[in-house]
Formats: structure tokens, sequence, C-alpha cells
């Protein structure tokens, strides 16, 4: 069959894999497979767990009144009859090249991008293989609690190599967007007439349309659109740009859409550039720049895959990418050893530039999984945010309260992943008392009495040690009956005060109270 000539298109990442842990579950489902030949049955096991773990969920799911109810339950799950009644209503009208129309193809779609990642290789009538960096990804994840530096390295490896035209794509942009924006941003810091903020979000449609690696003319395009307009311009102006750097047809006009290329690919951009922890949001997520405490990581990677070669086969490609660079998975961070003053900065900030009915509107949303549409926010994962957003709300709403939030930042103080095992989500502390904050989007009983409440118990059997008056929070969605009942438990038998508060209760009660002890009761 001849194969189809590589067109010029936007850069562009599955949405359906935004979150690392998202791309480790569906590793998972292959993981059993790995080294057996790809067929038509092995595909429609791995799509069985996937719906099983509801992981990946069809349109008849949630027009099904009882199949509705189990999806959004983490307790309940789907008989074999319900799936296999889900997997025969749900006929895929989908195609993708070397795989039948149907689940097959389906499969293709949603481990495509693992696969460009260099995570994993398939294809038909061939063994599924998973690469060093799959099972380093898979490691980090299914361990105790998941290695979010780990993960973050893992990342890194991926896109210090990605190429935006390798072998799985037709695409004539050639390019390492990772390397592209490195480069850039160097340029920027070089300027004296540029204020070192970096590269700023309306500009990063240039980078996602750019043909191919001259960062300098890349810079010099920023420059020429700064000197002319500034800062200020609609996104069908940056639109027009684009859609000439892509040398659109009339027909392309109407399939690289303003939504795509001015919105959704920008946002997923930055997710994909910021998994790898090198790269910081400056002014609100209207700039991003180098995390400057990511400097070594940023030379060395400069350094040695500024020049790069271009692969023809997709073997040659997934050995390349899935291949660990030892030195940079070992290298460290220069993060301070006490970033303490640098939390509570960006939270008193973000305290006195947003609303308290902002951060209660924006709570609600993460909680009940919906997008929110703030140019920020909306580039931290669920669990990050909904513990940044607490942190906030804790700020905003007690007086001379101490809020010491304990995930980690990048060097402007915003959150990169949750805090870690060990410690509490949040410790908060006034003259009287201290509290400790624990969050979770996590409803099931399961995840809430063994993921949450007891830990929660030996955080607080270790703190009232050295602080008699100290108790703990939980905050849900949702709590299960028998997380309340636990938790009442523990204060008959060991008067211990575990609160657990679901996010409407929480947000009622922190309106009106502005003493922490409030919570108590």
């Amino acid at each position: 069959m001849r194969s189809r000539k590589a067109e010029s298109k936007p850069l562009s990442f599955s949405t359906t894999m935004r979150n690392p842990n998202r791309i480790v579950r569906f590793l998972n489902c292959l993981l059993p497979y790995e080294n057996q030949v790809l067929t038509h049955d092995i595909i429609m096991k791995v799509i069985y767990n996937a719906i099983k773990q509801k992981l990946y969920t069809p349109v008849i799911v949630r027009r099904t009144p009882d199949l509705a109810c189990i999806l959004k339950s983490d307790d309940e799950k789907y008989s074999d009859a319900q799936i296999d009644f889900i997997i025969e209503r749900s006929p895929q009208r989908h195609k993708e090249a070397g795989f039948e129309y149907g689940w097959d193809s389906r499969f293709d779609t949603i481990f495509k991008l693992p696969m460009e990642f260099g995570f994993v290789k398939y294809a038909m009538g061939e063994p599924i293989r998973i690469s060093t960096t799959g099972h380093m990804l898979i490691d980090a994840i299914n361990g105790k609690e998941p290695n979010e530096e780990k993960i973050q390295m893992v990342f890194l490896n991926s896109m210090m190599k990605y190429q935006s035209n390798n072998p799985y794509r037709k695409n004539a942009n050639s390019n390492v967007p990772l390397i592209l924006l490195l480069q850039v941003l160097r340029l920027l810091k070089e300027d004296a007439e540029e204020n070192g903020a970096g590269v700023f979000r309306q500009e990063l449609s240039l980078f996602i349309c750019w043909p191919d690696n001259n960062a300098r003319s890349l810079y010099e395009k920023i420059k020429e659109i700064r000197n002319t307009v500034g800062y200020s311009y609609s996104d069908e102006y940056m639109y027009e740009i684009c859609l000439e750097l892509l040398g659109a047809s009339d027909k392309q006009r109407n399939r690289f859409k303003l939504s795509q290329i001015c919105g959704e690919a920008v946002d997923e951009y930055i997710r994909k550039m910021r998994t790898t922890g090198i790269i910081s949001l400056r002014g609100h997520g209207r700039f991003i720049d180098y995390n400057a405490w990511e400097i070594d990581k940023i030379d060395y990677i400069l350094n040695k895959y500024s020049e790069y070669r271009a692969f023809e086969t997709k073997e040659e490609y997934f050995e390349y990418i899935g291949e660990v660079d030892a030195a940079i998975i070992k290298m460290k961070s220069a993060v301070p050893a006490d970033t303490t003053d640098l939390r509570k900065a960006t939270l008193k900030k973000f305290a006195a530039e947003y609303s308290k009915e902002e951060i209660y509107l924006e709570l609600c949303k993460v909680c009940n999984k919906t997008a929110s549409t703030d140019y920020m926010l909306k580039l931290l994962p669920g669990p990050v945010r909904l513990e940044f957003l607490t942190s906030i709300a804790m700020v905003q709403n007690f007086e001379n309260l101490d809020v010491m939030p304990n995930y980690t930042v990048d060097d402007e103080g915003l959150p990169t992943n949750t805090a870690s095992g060990g410690k509490a989500d949040i410790v908060c502390s006034d003259k009287e008392y201290q509290s400790l904050i624990e969050v979770t989007l996590m409803c099931g009983r399961q995840e809430q009495v063994h993921n949450e409440i007891i830990p929660i118990r030996r955080h607080l059997v270790e703190e009232k040690k050295n602080q008699e008056k100290t108790f703990s929070v939980l905050v849900a969605p949702i709590i299960h009956e028998d997380t309340k009942q636990i938790a009442e438990w523990y204060k008959f038998k060991e008067d211990l005060d575990i609160v657990p508060y679901d996010i409407e209760r929480f947000l009622k009660k922190i309106k009106r109270e502005n003493k922490i002890a409030s919570l108590l009761e």
C-alpha cells in the first residue's frame, strides 16, 4: 500500500492521557501480555480490563442508569455480564492504519501516545514490548507510595528525545518540542530587551506549528510579534500566523481549528512540558519559563540533545526514546533545603488575588471533576489542585492561622506534586490548636479507610506526642459512611479527633467560622 505523504500539522498530544498516572494504569492493563504476540483476543482482554477499572468509559455507560451509578461509585464494580454488555453495545466506529475497524483501532488510539513516548511498542502479529522506561514508570506508581520524582525523571527522559516527526506520525514539521522550547527560552533570557519572564502563553501556538528546529528564527518571530502588537492580541491574530506557518490549504483551514491551535493544544503542550519538572509557570500561567532549580539538567539536555538524528523506522525510534539516560536520571535538583517561606508567600499572593468565592467555586469544580477555565489552575492535576486550593481557602478564611502545605513546589512556589507519604497534606496551627488537614478525591470505602484514615491516625498519634492539642481533618468530595464510623471508633478507643468533611459541608463550615477549633465541632 502506498504510504501517505507527510503534511505540516499542529503538534498535538492525546487528551485521553493527560495524567501520568492514567498512562501507567493503562500500561498495567497491558503488562500481563508483555512479550505475547498482539492479537484481537489480547486486545479485547486489555479493553475488558480497562473498562473494568473504569479507565475507559464508552458512551453506553452514562446512558444506562445502573451502569452510570456504578461508574460514579468508587466501591461498586461492573459484573462480567455488564462488561460484556458494554462492549457489545459499543461498536467503535474507528479505523487506524494497521488495525481492523472497531475495537482493534480503539486500542491503538489509547496506546499510541505511550508508544510515541517510548514506554511500549506493539503491532498486530508482533510481540508486545514494554521498554525500560515503561517499567520504571510502572514501578514508580505501583509501589506503596507513588515515587513522584522518579515519574518526573522518566517523563523528562522521554520528552528530551520526543520528536514531532517521529515514525508514528506523518508530520512534515520536524523538531524536538522540549529542546526547541529550552533553546528559545535561553535566547529570550540573553536578550537585554526582554524581562526574563519567558514565553507568553499565546506564543506557544507558534511552537505547536513551527516547521523545524530553528530556534533563532522562532525567537525572531516572537520578537517581531512583541514589537508589533506586544502581548495584547486576539487568538484570531495568532491563528492566522500559525496557518501561514503550516501552509494550510482551504481544506486544512477547516480541519485545523482555532480552538485547537490556540486552546486545547496549548494547554496540553504546557501539561506535557510540566511533567518534566524543568518548566515553571509565571504570572498566573500567562508565561512559561525555566525552573531555575533545574539549570544543571537544562544545560545537560541542551549540550547533549540539541543535535539529534531523525529516525526512519519505528524500531530505531523505540530503542532510542525508550533507553534510559543514566546521567539525567541521577541528576539532582538544586531545590533549597527549606522552601517554607516561598510556599507561604505564594499562598498569600493567591489568597489576595482570588476572591473567596472564586476559590470555593474551583474547589467544587475539582471535587465534581468539572473542568476549570482558570489559566493556571486548569494546568494542575486534580489531586495537586485540591491541596493547593484547600491551602488557599484556609489562608483566606481563618484569622492568625499558620498554613503550611507539604506539596512539592517549583521555583515560583507553585505545586508540582502532592505531599509525599509520611506527612500531612497541610499543617495548620494557631495559638490554641494544630490541625492536620488531609484532602483526597477518592470516595470509595477501600481508598478512604485504608489510604486515608489509617495513615491519618498514625500521623495524629505521632504529632500529639509533640503537641497534645492536635486534631485531624479529612476533606473529600463525598465521605463514605464507614469512614465516619471508623473516625468515631478512633475517638472512642484512643480519644483521637479525626473529623471527616465532604466538600459541601467543609465549605459551609469555613464560610461562617474564623477559628480552626471550630472544625472540631
